[in-house]
């Protein structure tokens, strides 16, 4: 199939923005808890729908007050929590543009993203974030006020000074500058993490997210049912997948609440204990990899072993017409009692679905989790499709693909295999970047640079990245995230990186995981080994050859790795060998480790 779409489930206003939700949700719905907000010592306080439209009213007064003018853009840069919805509506409300700056950027990064938008002022989180804005201000020079939500020794905090500032604004003037932008008015610029070269700032209007949030809404219904549903936010708000979850909690409405360490996220989750989950699969990986060693650990590995191969072959068995047997199903209730109830407990203990994106999750992990009763819905999306552009329906699965089309949506598989989306959704533009623009965007369709198959009932399969696609010096065009989401599916692997452009073979870096390292070490009777002991150690390097060898399993003999070599250092988002949305940043990695990849071919 070369194209498919779904009717739209929710008709976007003709006029209005997204401020509107907030009223409507004060005047049919002001007793309903939209917000759990997480104070000191972990204990959660509800904010009604009422009073959140009054806090955030306040703010944008203060906006006002400083001289936020409509169409202004404002800076956002915040860990996720409370202040960072907070600020983003009353930004909205005050007729401005929020402009996301991830927690994690670099000084540098900072004054490209303020001043290639032209934002004149900043909401930044602490004293650190101040430091990095304060450090290239000189530069900046419309940025005229930078406020910051934890505050100095002795002085008010941002939400504070802004409330005390616009104290004297009058309530209809708030009321105007909400109504100030319509539909096609921009909402954010959100700049893409960029694997390679400057940020693009990606334009989404208030349409793109009624059009996005108000179908997933209406597709995924009986997870977004006002009073009973909630839903905890942990990945950044900075990212546009965070603000799809932000705006559709307040679209269904439900209560959202935000985390601001996911150091704590076990803690976290059962305090608030959210009815639907979201995350990245290396979330999900992790819970999976944890609960198995900690079994391990407690001499109960083989029983986890067992009960995993019954709830995949339980899942499985789901999608066949007969359902799964009476042997099968009975195995199923006794390792419920067993072991799926505390794999559950650790997730909240109430959710039964969760929605996963950014990467693929993998067949395996999906039929696992939804055989232990916690269906997980993959979807599939881009910054420029404000979030997800194709997911799994909550009544119509389908394990190891992305999902049909948001409804109100057009998937094209191109003569190549590109993805081409049509839609409301989508953006408008690159701010500032006209050429850029017009290389993605083309007779109305958004060429994604991914590539992909639909099969006959509009499920979409991604297979690969266009400009990630390695050609072998015999000739062979090998996608490298088949290969390395089932390597970085095994709990000792942090990250895969396959190399192989030009070269007689495959072959791949990898780096450990730091927090499971040692459990291995102590369960294989080698605490005493240092690290780099442990990535000499013929026991360690077996295993790894064995989770290559899973790996390889998923390709031909072509495309498989060969070899593998382990990196004393890890990927991450301060190295900068990833993105905030922990996308490796290939060129990057290439170029920093260029001495190991040659040694994989000497």
């Amino acid at each position: 199939m070369r194209e498919f779409s779904l009717p739209a489930l929710y008709e976007v206003p003709a006029d209005g923005n997204l401020t509107d939700l907030l009223r409507r949700n004060a005047t049919q719905h002001p007793d309903v808890a939209v917000i759990g907000r997480k104070r000191e010592g972990g204990r959660w306080e509800d904010i009604t729908a009422a009073d959140f439209l009054a806090q955030v009213r306040s703010v944008a007064k203060g906006l006002i007050a400083a001289g936020v003018e409509p169409g202004d853009r404002v800076g956002l840069m915040s860990r996720t929590r409370y202040e960072w919805t907070l600020f983003d509506f009353a930004i909205w409300s005050a007729g401005g543009v929020t402009v996301p700056v991830y927690e994690t950027s670099s000084p540098e990064q900072i004054a490209w993203i303020l001043g290639d938008s032209g934002a004149v002022a900043c909401v930044v989180e602490s004293e650190h974030h101040a430091a990095a804005v304060e450090e290239v201000r000189g530069t900046l020079p419309e940025v005229a006020n930078v406020w910051r939500i934890e505050p100095a020794e002795g002085a008010p905090g941002a939400v504070e000074e802004l409330v005390t500032r616009g104290a004297e604004v009058p309530n209809t003037t708030v009321d105007e500058r909400s109504s100030v932008a319509n539909a096609d008015s921009p909402a954010t610029i959100v700049y893409t993490s960029g694997t390679t070269g400057r940020p693009k700032g990606c334009v989404l209007t208030h349409r793109s997210f009624f059009a996005e949030c108000g179908n997933v809404v209406e597709r995924l219904r009986p997870a977004f049912r006002t009073g009973e549903s909630s839903i905890l936010l942990f990945l950044p708000a900075a990212h546009v997948f965070g603000r799809l979850v932000e705006v559709a909690a307040v679209m269904a409405p439900i209560k959202l609440g935000h985390v601001s360490d996911i150091k704590t996220l076990t803690d976290d989750l059962g305090a608030f204990r959210p009815t639907l989950v979201l995350g990245v699969p290396r979330v999900f990986e992790k819970v999976y990899n944890s609960a198995r060693a900690k079994a391990q650990g407690d001499g109960k590995g083989r029983i986890f072993d067992r009960a995993s191969d019954v709830a995949i072959a339980y899942s499985r068995a789901l999608d066949d017409p007969a359902g799964p047997s009476l042997k099968l199903r009975i195995q199923h209730k006794v390792f419920d009692k067993l072991v799926y109830t505390k794999l559950r407990a650790v997730l909240g203990g109430r959710a039964t679905h969760a929605i996963s994106g950014g990467a693929p999750l993998g067949e395996r992990l999906g039929h696992f989790y939804r055989g232990i009763g916690f269906t997980v819905l993959e979807g599939y999306g881009l910054t420029e499709s404000c979030a997800a552009t194709a997911f799994n329906p909550y009544d119509r699965q389908k394990i190891g693909t992305v999902g049909q089309p948001l409804p109100g949506s057009v998937v094209r598989i191109a003569d190549d295999g590109e993805v081409l989306l049509h839609g409301e959704h989508l953006f408008t533009g690159y701010w500032n970047n006209e050429a850029a623009t017009a290389e993605a965007l083309s007779d109305g369709w958004f060429h994604t640079g991914d590539l992909g198959t639909l099969d006959a009932d509009g499920f979409l399969s991604i297979t690969g990245r266009k400009k990630e696609i390695l050609v072998t010096a015999s000739g062979k065009n090998v996608a490298p995230a088949v290969i390395e989401d089932r390597i970085r599916a095994h709990a000792l692997v942090a990250e895969c990186m396959v190399v192989g452009d030009g070269r007689p073979f495959v072959a791949a870096l990898l780096t450990l995981d730091e927090e499971f390292l040692p459990r291995w070490a102590e369960e294989h009777g080698k605490s005493g080994l240092s690290p780099a002991e442990l990535r000499e150690d013929p026991e360690l390097l077996a295993a790894l050859q064995g989770a290559v060898d899973e790996g390889n399993a998923a390709v031909s003999r072509a495309e498989s790795v060969r070899k593998f070599r382990v990196l004393k250092s890890q990927f991450t988002e301060e190295s900068g060998h990833v993105t905030p949305s922990l996308k490796l940043k290939r060129n990057v990695v290439a170029k920093d480790f260029a001495e190991d990849i040659e040694s994989l071919y000497g």
